[in-house]
């Protein structure tokens, strides 16, 4: 195995007590699989090497207590750096780091910390200062962790910010949406409405239709069936004949047989056949019996008169 991986190395031959020294080694990669094996050495020595970044399973090695990163090339942290919950002291002497991870605020046991020679945001530089005794070192622990807890808290701030603003405007899309549904079910109801209406109008025209055309229909079925009541004209009612009626056309048929009789007798030559003579003394004897009968009245109505 290569040297540079680290994998060459015996770590074993290199732990004494609970220090593990692997300095100097010319390392590109740390063999965080061999570590976590050596859960006893919670100091761990990675100083002078060729390290460019710390790869994130490093943040497993939840049992180290000091850890040396100091001269190396690093230029930025892992994010959950802050896993490594019980380091105390912590060597990142000359690297490229310009930020420190926001997790970093979770290394409650810090308690001493060396960030010089770092090209630091100016902010983060401030507030670590120097680290040139133990005392400043120790106040750069304090000081860092307190700022990258008001960076953290100013994140989760913002993150809640955030979220409620999200919150918010979910509540409103959910709001708008429930104001567009309702309006679709009241359009819905109104175009049922106005369509239930207009088929009922639609019934009650088929159904005057209807009744109208059998009103007419009753109408020419009823003049179909009396077409000469209401032709003909009315006719005077027939009275039956009586019996007066009766005698009356038998004497007037008998009076004028009698009349035609007599006129054939005086008038023509059988005036002289012993039929028409009887006739004929009849007609005078009829004639005289009338004038005395005239005389008479008239005699009675003047001795009236007198």
């Amino acid at each position: 195995m290569s040297r540079s991986s680290g994998k060459g190395l015996s770590l074993k031959d290199k732990l004494d007590g609970n220090e593990l020294d692997l300095s100097l080694c010319d390392l590109n990669e740390v063999p965080v699989r061999e570590l976590a094996a050596l859960p006893k050495a919670t100091v761990l020595d990675l100083s002078c090497n060729n390290l460019v970044s710390l790869p994130s399973d490093f943040c497993s090695l939840m049992h180290l207590v000091k850890l040396d990163l100091s001269k190396n090339q690093l230029q930025q942290l892992p994010l959950d750096f802050g896993r490594l919950v019980n380091l105390q002291h912590l060597d990142l002497l000359n690297n490229r780091l310009v930020t420190l991870p926001v997790s970093f605020a979770q290394l409650k046991n810090l308690k001493w910390l060396d960030l010089k020679d770092n090209p630091l945001d100016p902010v983060l530089a401030k507030v670590a200062g120097d680290c040139l005794d133990e005392k400043q070192c120790k106040q750069a622990a304090v000081k860092v962790l307190q700022h990258m807890k008001a960076i953290q808290s100013e994140q989760d701030r913002q993150r809640q910010r955030k979220l409620q603003a999200e919150r918010e405007m979910e509540k409103k899309r959910e709001a708008e949406q429930r104001a567009k549904e309702a309006l679709e079910r009241e359009l819905r109801k109104r175009e049922k409405a106005e369509e239930k209406e207009r088929r009922r109008r639609e019934y009650d025209a088929q159904k005057a239709a209807k009744q109208e055309m059998e009103k007419k229909t009753k109408k020419e079925t009823v003049h179909t069936r009396k077409p000469a009541s209401s032709s003909r004209p009315p006719q005077p009612p027939r009275h039956k004949p009586s019996w007066s009626r009766s005698v009356l056309r038998v004497l007037l048929f008998v009076l004028f047989c009698i009349l035609c009789t007599l006129a054939a007798c005086k008038l023509t030559e059988l005036q002289h056949q012993p039929l028409c003579i009887s006739v004929n003394t009849l007609y005078e004897d009829v004639v005289a019996a009338l004038q005395n009968h005239k005389t008479l009245q008239n005699m009675l109505q003047h001795n009236s008169h007198q």
